[in-house]
């Protein structure tokens, strides 16, 4: 027993398993059809991974159990004995002094009761200029014909929603902070 896709897999099994996946990568670099019910194919190549997927399919599901094991006593009968050992002696690593990667850290954000209106009107004065940008770019992708400028479209009007929402945040917590 092997691990294999974070499962404990016999050698049949991965073997299997194995064809079936360089099958779905054959098929899915070609970009044919993918694996199912019938063999139908283009190819000599291509029936035979279609062929040899179906063979280890119908193989792994004989294999198959018709009770699956708990899958924590599986991970404890292959856990191997040195872990144990490791397992235990674990917190003492975790309990190191914090100071080593706060570096690193992000600080979280201080909750303040205060607003600062200047920053506020900052923020709300770069977003206005975000959206008559957005603005501009909607109306030559307006333009445009095609897919692509659908899509562009599209992107664009949910960066102005975006936009919109965020100014309508900044507008609340400005009322919040006059009041």
């Amino acid at each position: 027993m092997d691990m294999f896709r974070n499962e404990p897999r016999c050698g049949k099994c991965r073997e299997n398993e194995g064809i079936i996946d360089d099958a779905k990568r054959f098929l899915g670099m070609y970009g044919l059809r993918p694996l199912g019910g019938t063999l139908q194919s283009d190819d000599d190549e291509e029936r035979e991974y279609r062929v040899n997927a179906r063979e280890a399919r119908r193989v792994l599901n004989e294999i198959r159990m018709d009770v699956l094991p708990d899958a924590a006593a599986v991970r404890k009968a292959i856990r191997p004995r040195a872990a144990t050992v490791v397992a235990d002696t674990s917190p003492a690593r975790a309990s190191r002094p914090a100071s080593t990667g706060t570096a690193t850290r992000v600080a979280a954000p201080v909750k303040t009761d205060t607003v600062d209106i200047d920053t506020l009107q900052a923020r709300v004065l770069g977003l206005l200029d975000q959206l008559g940008s957005i603005d501009e770019q909607i109306k030559v992708a307006e333009l445009a014909q095609g897919l692509p400028a659908r899509a562009r479209l599209s992107d664009l009007n949910k960066q102005k929603a975006t936009v919109l929402r965020t100014l309508a945040a900044l507008e609340k917590a400005r009322i919040a902070a006059s009041n």
